[in-house]
């Protein structure tokens, strides 16, 4: 009945995970920069269609048998459509709401919530601290600031606990975990506290970021104030949880065989993936900011972005021969 892909202007592309792609019109017309990198998506269905803009946010839909709802008729007032052809297009579809059964409702997602965790006794790291130098060097190696994080130390214990950093997990503020990264050369190098579905850099994103990296590590996600797995898979609470963000998510998969399976789970998720050209000894985030400094990096994500299976499978090609 809406044709909308013939509706909305410009060339489309269509990806593995069902999502035609464009330049969202609706960016300009509500106080954001204009789309260039075809953020807005038209996913078909058998008797309608959804819309997001995975810039600005904006969400709209159209099913046989229901009304037109606000957000849609703007957007197809946006793409030229006069008010008559909408109220007809209304008409049109209520004409057919016995032949589709909308009466079930659907399910609810149940919110994900995590326990309130305690801590282990521990000192915060001080670089006045004499005894707090061999974490404070450890953490300038990685190109992170002492004081950019509440990194936690147990300089006083003995064995392998003397010698790690204590990494807080928070959601909503709230303590939910800890990882502890030891910084001998022993395994296992990190032990995690953590409950599931939780995603590490959850409270890092701002309402003014018009994306986030998603990646593997911690030290990845504090490099690049990013959101971590701390795993090579994504969860079905873990996406649940990012798509609370309502942001334009950029995987940047670890580069070696595992890391590269993620990818095609994260284009599936809808997620846009980036493999950038980083020299053959950068394996992941951190190292590359360590090489190349945050901005460069950052900039090199977000240039290497895509959504397409073909683009993504060329890169991973590539990076694959370093294994052979």
């Amino acid at each position: 009945m809406i044709d909308i892909l013939n509706i909305i202007p410009g060339k489309k592309s269509l990806s593995q995970s069902g999502w035609h792609s464009f330049n969202a019109l609706c960016c300009n017309h509500r106080g954001h920069r204009a789309d260039t990198r075809k953020r807005g998506g038209i996913k078909l269905a058998d008797n309608g269609w959804s819309f997001h803009c995975f810039n600005c946010g904006f969400k709209a839909g159209f099913f046989i048998g229901k009304s037109i709802t606000k957000n849609t008729r703007q957007l197809l007032k946006w793409c030229g459509v006069d008010d008559n052809q909408i109220n007809r297009w209304n008409v049109e579809s209520l004409q057919q709401k016995d032949l589709f059964d909308y009466s079930k409702k659907v399910k609810e997602k149940k919110k994900i919530k995590f326990n309130d965790f305690v801590l282990p006794d521990a000192e915060l790291i001080d670089d006045n601290n004499i005894n707090h130098k061999i974490y404070i060097d450890y953490l300038e190696k990685r190109r992170l600031k002492s004081n950019s994080y509440p990194f936690l130390v147990t300089p006083k214990l003995e064995g392998r606990n003397s010698n790690r950093i204590i990494i807080p997990f928070t959601y909503e503020g709230k303590i939910v975990g800890c990882t502890s990264r030891f910084l001998d050369d022993r395994k296992p190098k990190y032990i995690n506290e953590q409950q599931q579905g939780y995603v590490f850099g959850y409270d890092f994103q701002k309402p003014e970021y018009e994306f986030c990296i998603l990646c593997e590590g911690i030290f990845d996600a504090l490099s690049i104030d990013g959101c971590a797995l701390t795993h090579n898979n994504i969860s079905k609470d873990q996406a649940q949880i990012l798509s609370q963000l309502n942001k334009r998510i950029i995987f940047v998969p670890d580069l070696d065989l595992t890391g590269l399976k993620t990818c095609d789970q994260a284009l599936e998720l809808g997620y846009q993936v980036s493999i950038p050209d980083w020299h053959p000894d950068v394996k992941d985030i951190n190292d590359a900011v360590v090489r190349y400094g945050k901005f460069p990096t950052l900039l090199s994500i977000i240039r290497s972005a895509s959504n397409s299976k073909v683009h993504i499978e060329m890169r991973r090609l590539h990076v694959r021969k370093r294994f052979k």
